[in-house]
């Protein structure tokens, strides 16, 4: 049986497949902890996974200030694409790297549907971490 990190690199890798103009991608802690990637060699994934829970904190400050509900995604849009980190639920955000031809309908989709694998792979960790028989006791 595949542990997370390999579950998730292998669907970090399926879905930078699934559309071309997907370059990197990533499964990041709220707290700014890596969790999985499928990143450019030579990038850092500490810096990546930083950059990806400042920008989540700011995109989270900003819709409490505005009351616009909970953060879904934040968007960053450069000269050479889009950046776009998803919340995933379980304490954990996608984060996306397109270039500039990007057709956004067909991303958000994608993202979208490895946003739901991501939770469900959480959910399956936790659901497990439940049935384990907790460890037994010994006479003191």
């Amino acid at each position: 049986m595949l542990g997370l990190e390999e579950k998730l690199r292998g669907l970090l890798f399926r879905l930078n497949q699934a559309v071309p103009e997907i370059e990197a991608s990533a499964v990041v802690s709220i707290d700014g902890l890596m969790l999985a990637s499928a990143l450019p060699a030579g990038t850092n994934d500490d810096d990546v996974a930083a950059i990806a829970a400042t920008l989540l904190g700011l995109g989270d400050r900003t819709v409490q200030e505005f009351r616009h509900g909970s953060l879904q995604q934040v968007f960053v849009k450069g000269e050479g694409g889009y950046t776009v980190i998803t919340n995933t639920g379980q304490d954990n955000v996608l984060v996306v790297v397109t270039d500039e031809k990007a057709k956004l309908g067909l991303i958000l989709l994608q993202i979208k549907l490895a946003a739901r694998e991501i939770a469900q792979s959480f959910l399956h960790l936790l659901d497990a971490s439940d049935r384990t028989p907790p460890p037994p006791s010994y006479p003191g």
